[in-house]
């Protein structure tokens, strides 16, 4: 019986790479805030364009993963300025005036710009009646 490795090697450099890019989002919003933004994007396609190119089911499916993790972290980097302007996160004393004042029911999702469910739900149990059409 011959075993086959490639997938649980994938599967592992995949959480390792997810991994990586915790703290470097963390680290690149303490620094830089959310200016290098493009630097992801420009990285991540440039991945995505390697996989697609490598013949090599391996190093073309780490292409793939890295390419997708640095497309998310976009996403990350932008909820990642909300988490510290919430205070869930040190703000970079250098940068204190690039941070506007943000309302603490305010969604850390980058699509949504209302209200988080936590805040609706609130609203619901005062009387107040959203007809449920902020939840969706």
């Amino acid at each position: 019986m011959e075993l086959h490795f490639t997938g649980i090697l994938i599967a592992i450099c995949t959480f390792l790479i997810i991994g990586f890019f915790h703290p470097i989002v963390i680290k690149t919003e303490y620094h830089t805030g959310t200016r290098l933004w493009w630097l992801f994007l420009l990285l991540g396609i440039v991945s995505i364009c390697g996989a697609v190119c490598v013949g090599d089911v391996f190093w073309s499916s780490l292409l793939g993963v890295l390419g997708a993790s640095l497309l998310w972290s976009i996403g990350e980097l932008f909820a990642q300025e909300k988490r510290v302007r919430k205070g869930w996160f040190p703000m970079n004393p250098k940068r204190k005036n690039e941070y506007e004042p943000i309302d603490p029911d305010e969604t850390l999702c980058p699509v949504h710009n209302g209200k988080s469910i936590y805040a609706i739900k609130r609203e619901d149990e005062d009387g107040t009646d959203t007809g449920g059409k902020d939840c969706q």
